[in-house]
C-alpha cells in the first residue's frame, strides 16, 4: 500500500476508503457507507451526489496515507482497521483519478461529524460559506448505493461484489 501518486493528466488525484458490512439475516448480501457530497451544488441531488468518504492528494503522499486521512477529515472519525482490499482505481467524468480500498467495519452515522469547506456562495457575491463535505452518511445496499453514487465509483461496487463473492 505504499504506490506512490501516477501521473494524471489534470493532475487531480483522490483517494478513500470505501466501508462495508454484511446485512442481517446472514446470506443478505452488502452494504457500504456512502456519503452525499455537501454544498449547494448537490442539495438537491440524490442520483449521482453520494460518495466514498475521499479526498485529493499530492506527491509525495501515497494514496493509502491519503485515503486513511481522507476519511478522518470527512468523517471526523478514525479510519477502521481491518484488511483492506484493494478496489483499484476509476476516472471519473471530469478526469479526476480516483483509487480506493475496501474495509469490513461497522460505523454509526450518527457518530459523524463532518469537516467542511468554504467557497463563495451565492458566485459573485464575494460573501464566503461555509458547508459541510459530506452532509450527509448512510449505509446502502449495493443495488441502492448503484443508483446514487458517483456513476464512475460504481466500478468500485463491482469489484467488492467480485471480491466478497455475492
Amino acid at each position: 500500500m505504499t504506490e506512490k501518486a501516477k501521473a494524471v493528466p489534470n493532475g487531480k488525484r483522490s483517494a478513500g476508503l470505501l466501508l462495508f458490512r454484511r446485512q442481517a439475516p446472514p446470506g443478505q448480501g452488502l452494504e457500504v457507507l456512502l456519503g452525499h457530497m455537501g454544498g449547494p451544488f448537490f442539495a438537491r441531488r440524490d442520483a449521482g451526489a453520494w460518495t466514498i468518504p475521499k479526498g485529493e492528494y499530492a506527491d509525495g503522499e501515497t494514496a493509502w496515507d491519503a485515503a486513511r486521512r481522507e476519511f478522518r477529515e470527512e468523517l471526523g472519525l478514525a479510519p477502521p482497521e481491518g484488511e483492506a482490499v484493494p478496489l483499484g482505481e476509476v476516472r471519473q467524468a471530469g478526469g479526476k483519478v480516483v483509487t480506493a480500498w475496501a474495509v469490513e467495519a461497522d460505523l454509526d452515522p450518527a457518530a459523524v461529524v463532518p469537516g467542511t469547506f468554504r467557497m463563495e456562495w451565492p458566485r459573485g457575491s464575494g460573501r464566503e460559506r461555509e458547508f459541510p463535505e459530506l452532509d450527509r452518511v448512510r449505509w446502502f445496499g449495493l443495488d441502492e448505493a448503484r443508483a446514487v453514487i458517483v456513476t464512475a465509483q460504481a466500478g468500485f461496487l463491482d469489484r467488492l461484489t467480485e471480491h466478497s463473492g455475492r
